[in-house]
């Protein structure tokens, strides 16, 4: 299983461009490969986000492992709080 992480590359808030950033950089600094999809790219990856997620309004980022559905970033951020970030990423 790999971790992905739906983002947005265009629009949003800056709000949102910081939380997916702080979710990028926790990865990158724990050297954890994911991948990333950008739901700009295609009305397809923006759907199957939010059909992934189970919410039809869903706003990036989402995680996931595998088909395991990890959160959004606020469960991410709760779970670095509680010193448990690899729960959140199901790893």
């Amino acid at each position: 299983m790999s971790v992905v992480v739906y983002f947005s590359s265009a629009g949003g808030s800056r709000e949102m461009k910081q939380q997916q950033n702080e979710i990028f950089q926790f990865l990158d600094g724990k050297k954890i490969i994911y991948r990333a999809h950008d739901i700009t790219q295609s009305p397809e990856v923006k759907d199957e986000m939010r059909r992934k997620v189970g919410n039809p309004s869903a706003l990036p980022p989402q995680v996931f492992n595998g088909d395991k559905y990890c959160g959004d970033y606020k469960a991410f951020f709760d779970a670095v709080e509680e010193g448990k970030p690899e729960k959140f990423f199901k790893l």
